[in-house]
């Protein structure tokens, strides 16, 4: 079978894996474990590149963090933090606002999956004391943990491969060349959104007040969640660290925590209810897309988009960087978004030479597209996977209107003012 034939198969089943997860988005984990063999079968996918493809930091960092989280909600501190906002809160929409910018700020400097596991926990908290939906608020959550992820070296792994490539360091996403950086961008874009949940929100104007202080049975989790944080910012700035550091922080401190658990309260059935509290249909949903976006890498899908983006965009800078930010949206929200940006860094550092002109704005650019972009579908970004799943296991189902009706306002906005603050600013 020639390799055009090949890739027309690959392209014909990736999107036919996409019509289903939304169309039927309770089978949305065999859509994606049923391509990913179809591509291992056909070789779209060489066997001997399974272990690579595979993301293990991302899949070690969400069975670690769901420990840590169970314990952290059988502890009672998601009520004590939810009665604390509730407290200071006018309204449901404003609890919703306060969480989703809280969301963003944690993001910025720690993993967005993380930031979800921690957070969207005191969401679903608020929400069953207030008796409403959680579905809006915990969305919202990981959507801005999405958003802020490209505001810091250190708040995304596209972040820190732009860093590597361009030798950046951290202060250079505040100021760089006598010009501020991207940071401002994307902290301009997550207050623009604000209106944009008012909007989305606007009917939520229920208002909220506890008199309630829940006791808090056992701190250790909380504390262990507050190491998580420390150790994963610190792990950020170690240069050349093994791949699958941050997993490994997050699996020992789970280990960790329910051995701590089981010397103090000697009770076995609890660390297997911790054990069970993990997402594995999330996990092997994430497994499954991470082998079907390594085969369009490997087979040049994303090689070749990343070439039409250049030779559409020609000599005219103002339309290659169009090209590149809204071209980088429309592709993160289908594929992992950091082949695309390893793909898409030396493409943009050749083309910037070819046309005699820095490349600081098309590599700003770049980040600005492909973290955002991953917020226009729930399977766009890990978080937004892990947000769905913590929502199917207190029983809700999230179907792809309820996302699209979040996310994409919030990624249009976030990135058109990106994209005009960068052109200003960069160009």
């Amino acid at each position: 079978m020639s390799q055009e034939t090949l890739k027309l198969i690959a392209l014909i089943l990736f999107a036919g894996m996409y019509v289903g997860i939304i169309g039927l988005s309770k089978y949305k984990m065999y859509f994606a474990l049923g391509v990913a063999a179809v591509y291992l079968i056909l070789g779209i996918l060489p066997v001997r590149e399974l272990p690579t493809a595979i993301n293990w930091n991302v899949l070690m960092m969400i069975s670690g963090t769901m420990i840590i989280v169970y314990y952290f909600i059988e502890s009672q501190m998601p009520n004590r933090i939810a009665d604390l906002l509730l407290g200071r809160a006018k309204n449901v929409m404003w609890v919703t606002i306060l969480m989703s910018l809280f969301s963003g700020l944690v993001s910025a400097f720690i993993d967005n999956v993380a930031t979800v596991l921690m957070i969207a926990p005191v969401g679903i908290a608020v929400c069953r004391k207030l008796k409403i939906n959680p579905i809006p608020m915990i969305l919202s959550i990981a959507v801005s943990s999405n958003l802020q992820g490209a505001a810091t070296l250190v708040g995304d792994t596209t972040s820190i491969m732009l860093g590597d490539y361009a030798k950046m360091d951290f202060m250079s996403f505040f100021w760089m060349k006598g010009r501020p950086g991207i940071f401002f961008a994307v902290e301009l874009g997550a207050l623009a959104t604000v209106p944009i949940m008012m909007l989305l929100f606007r009917k939520d104007r229920q208002p909220v007040h506890t008199t309630e202080r829940t006791e808090v049975h056992d701190y250790v989790p909380s504390a262990m969640l507050v190491l998580v944080v420390v150790l994963l910012i610190c792990a950020s700035f170690i240069p050349g660290k093994p791949e699958i550091t941050n997993g490994l922080i997050c699996v020992g401190l789970a280990v960790l925590t329910m051995l701590l658990d089981l010397g103090r309260h000697r009770k076995a059935g609890e660390t297997l209810k911790a054990l069970k509290s993990v997402d594995y249909e999330t996990l092997l949903l994430l497994l499954g897309l991470f082998c079907v976006i390594a085969g369009i890498t490997e087979i040049g899908i994303i090689r070749d988009f990343a070439g039409w983006i250049v030779k559409v965009g020609g000599s005219s800078p103002f339309l290659l960087y169009t090209l590149i930010v809204w071209g980088s949206v429309l592709i993160s929200a289908f594929v992992d978004n950091i082949p695309y940006v390893a793909t898409m860094l030396p493409v943009l550092s050749v083309v910037t030479q070819e046309l005699g002109i820095p490349p600081y704005l098309f590599y700003f650019g770049l980040l600005t597209g492909a973290t955002l972009g991953g917020n226009l579908t729930p399977v766009g970004a890990s978080a937004n996977i892990t947000a769905t799943g913590l929502l199917r296991k207190q029983g809700y189902e999230v179907k792809f209107k309820d996302f699209a009706r979040i996310g994409i306002p919030f990624t249009l906005t976030a990135v058109f003012v990106g994209y005009v603050y960068l052109w200003v600013f960069w160009r």
